[in-house]
């Protein structure tokens, strides 16, 4: 039987978890059974920040999915923020920005396929030099309303999507109804990636790779397509067309 692609997953993180309540993994099972489905075998990265265990996860593995999550540090993107914006942040997970950023720098080294959404869809582009929106609501005028967590199992806006994009081609469209639960968002875009989808008010919604063949796959997007692969085709397809890109290596095993 052929092996399927060993997907790395990144969880979130709570200090307090169920069992003990003490410092715990947290991750919705969505992730994993959306890389079921694409046929997929999802291994949850143990959330530390020993760099020599990313490092092997990420050789041991045939691609990695970035999850969403609380707000990432500003430290990373920016000098200091002003009152108006720091009392708009939320819990912040300094160790998973951390190990994080290691994962992403190992990707790019050992060339794996990588897959980034919401809170890692911004996790990469500030590790890759870029910033973010701090808050939309206070930044963006005339901003839609981002943060839409009541709607989650839903498509609020649409995005228009670049017809010679990664994300045009899998789909097959230039306009797509997503959800959307977040309010940060992308701010400088990060040199090595390009924007590829936006939202009416002009918030970043996808990037991808200026130079694709830098990685098998690298498809980076705001929205959360785990929650929609049941009832829109175009979300499963992103999931399938990832696990397509992840063939294991011949010999490889965990």
């Amino acid at each position: 039987m052929q092996r399927r692609p060993v997907i790395l997953i990144a969880p979130s993180t709570a200090l307090k978890g169920e069992e003990f309540a003490d410092a715990s993994i947290s991750l919705s099972n969505r992730y994993a059974d959306a890389v079921i489905a694409a046929g997929g075998l999802p291994l949850i990265f143990p959330a530390t920040t020993d760099r020599s265990v990313g490092l092997e996860s990420v050789q041991r593995c045939d691609g990695v999915l970035l999850t969403g999550g609380d707000d990432i540090d500003p430290r990373l993107y920016a000098r200091e923020l002003p009152e108006e914006l720091a009392k708009t942040l939320g819990p912040l997970e300094p160790d998973r920005d951390r190990w994080e950023a290691g994962l992403i720098a190992e990707v790019f080294e050992q060339h794996k396929a990588l897959f980034a959404i919401c809170r890692g869809h911004q996790m990469l582009n500030v590790a890759l030099g870029g910033t973010l929106v701090v808050d939309i609501a206070t930044q963006v005028p005339g901003a839609l309303k981002h943060q839409r967590s009541d709607r989650k199992m839903e498509p609020v806006h649409e995005i228009q999507i670049a017809p010679d994009s990664l994300l045009a081609r899998v789909t097959g469209k230039q306009a797509l109804g997503v959800n959307s639960t977040h309010h940060q968002a992308i701010g400088t875009v990060a040199g090595a990636l390009r924007v590829v989808a936006q939202s009416p008010d002009g918030v970043i919604e996808a990037v991808e790779l200026k130079e694709p063949g830098r990685l098998p796959f690298l498809l980076s997007v705001q929205f959360h397509p785990e929650r929609l692969i049941d009832s829109h085709e175009a979300f499963m397809l992103l999931f399938t067309n990832f696990i397509a890109a992840c063939k294991p290596r011949p010999g490889s095993n965990l």
